[in-house]
């Protein structure tokens, strides 16, 4: 899925958005939400947003109709992208890691790690949902110390990555 489906919904709500009061607070917090999900679409996210569309639907601001189509647009992304995050799920589920082809979580996250280059707790909690976000960062902690991965960015925007060799 690429990013020009994501920048023309955006837009689409900016202007759909444009029709509310002036110092409406949902106004800006739809437009905020819509930005986080450009950025990086999340669960939370789209389910937050969809809320207010429910909100705005009531309001006569604007056509029920019109804040439809675009719930309705960024209820399907959220559908594509929970498909797309259960087939990488699969992809890595389905690695052979050992001879048993069981395998640690920790070599999960590592695989994880691999095949997206960086990754933050919570996105880690959603193919692992068994688990808590404390234990996977026990686990990331385990693998920084291992040497194994490093951490970038902090607090809200801490990401893991597979430790790049240094020559």
């Amino acid at each position: 899925m690429g990013n020009e489906p994501f920048i023309k919904l955006t837009n689409n709500l900016y202007r759909l958005t444009l029709l509310f009061p002036r110092k409406e607070p949902l106004r800006y917090k739809m437009r905020e939400i819509a930005d986080s999900i450009l950025a990086k679409p999340t669960k939370t996210d789209l389910e937050t947003l969809n809320s207010f569309f429910e909100v705005a639907k009531n309001q006569n601001w604007v056509s029920p109709q019109d804040v439809l189509s675009i719930q309705e647009e960024y209820i399907k992304m959220g559908e594509e992208l929970k498909e797309l995050k259960e087939s990488k799920f699969y992809e890595v589920e389905s690695h052979k890691i050992g001879e048993d082809g069981g395998g640690s979580r920790q070599e999960k996250i590592l695989l994880i790690l691999k095949e997206r280059g960086r990754a933050q707790v919570g996105e880690l909690q959603e193919l692992f949902p068994e688990v808590t976000k404390r234990t996977l960062r026990r686990d990331f902690e385990n693998l920084l110390v291992n040497g194994l991965i490093e951490r970038m960015g902090e607090k809200n925007e801490t990401f893991y990555q597979v430790k790049r060799l240094r020559t």
